[in-house]
């Protein structure tokens, strides 16, 4: 399921499509209530707290959203995905190779 939600917002980040948008939030749902959405406040609410998040962030790239995608590629473990996430918002690839290397030796 969690491939599956980093896949959607991939298409949203490509597609900046609303019906892509909403995809993520039903994903979202569906990891945080095990099987709700959204909408209906699950008690576990980190995927659709961070799916908002990275959705105003991908629209309305600024310095906190670009802080908010730093951090949320550095999360990515598929080095596939990340680069092609990275590469869909506009972030430069050395730039993702040294902060994920910073983040590793941190954790």
């Amino acid at each position: 399921m969690v491939r599956a939600w980093h896949l959607a917002i991939l298409r949203f980040a490509v597609t900046r499509n609303n019906a892509d948008r909403l995809g993520i939030f039903a994903i979202a749902g569906e990891i945080d209530g095990l099987g709700g959405h959204c909408e209906q406040k699950p008690q576990f609410g980190f995927f659709c707290k961070m799916s908002a998040e990275l959705c105003d962030s991908i629209l309305w790239q600024n310095e906190t959203s670009a802080a908010t995608l730093q951090q949320y590629l550095t999360r990515i473990d598929d080095a596939r995905l990340q680069r092609t996430f990275a590469a869909a918002i506009g972030i430069d690839q050395r730039n993702l190779a040294r902060t994920t290397r910073q983040a590793r030796q941190i954790a």
